[in-house]
């Protein structure tokens, strides 16, 4: 069952997101995010938003996004994440999710929807391609990072 995300399931999406960063080859480490930061993020300040599939009692993937702004089209949708755990990738969970996700951007009248594919990734190179999208290899990626100290 997908649904949005509420209260109390920040726990299942971290550990979901943890799973992705051994996934993408990155260390736990890596995953500075924690339950109750995701949770001000997502239900107190909406800075994103998230649906989460459930089945029976546990939460077996998600997809955050939020909109973000292009000065060429106005408003977007930026899919942070889609993540569904590898023994239920056979049940079209991902495509349930980006589905939701690609309506949520034609309710909200976005002009684009953007993500990132890291590109070893040929799995989901084939399913967004399935999906109609464009993987463009023009732009590369600028990205700061700060400490909390700063």
């Amino acid at each position: 069952m997908i649904r949005e995300a509420k209260s109390g399931d920040e726990y299942a999406i971290i550990d979901l997101i943890k799973e992705l960063a051994v996934y993408e080859k990155e260390p736990l480490s890596s995953v500075k995010n924690t339950p109750a930061q995701l949770a001000k993020d997502l239900f107190n300040d909406r800075i994103c938003s998230a649906y989460v599939v459930q089945i029976k009692d546990k939460v077996v993937g998600y997809a955050i996004y939020y909109f973000s702004y292009s000065t060429w089209n106005g408003v977007c949708l930026y899919l942070e994440d889609l993540y569904v755990q590898p023994e239920h990738r056979d049940k079209r969970i991902g495509s349930t999710l980006f589905d939701a996700v690609v309506s949520k951007a034609k309710e909200m009248k976005v002009r684009r929807m953007d993500w990132q594919i890291i590109h070893w990734n040929e799995p989901a190179l084939d399913f967004y391609r399935h999906k109609g999208a464009t993987i463009d290899g023009d732009w590369l990626n600028g990205r700061l990072f700060f400490n909390d100290t700063e």
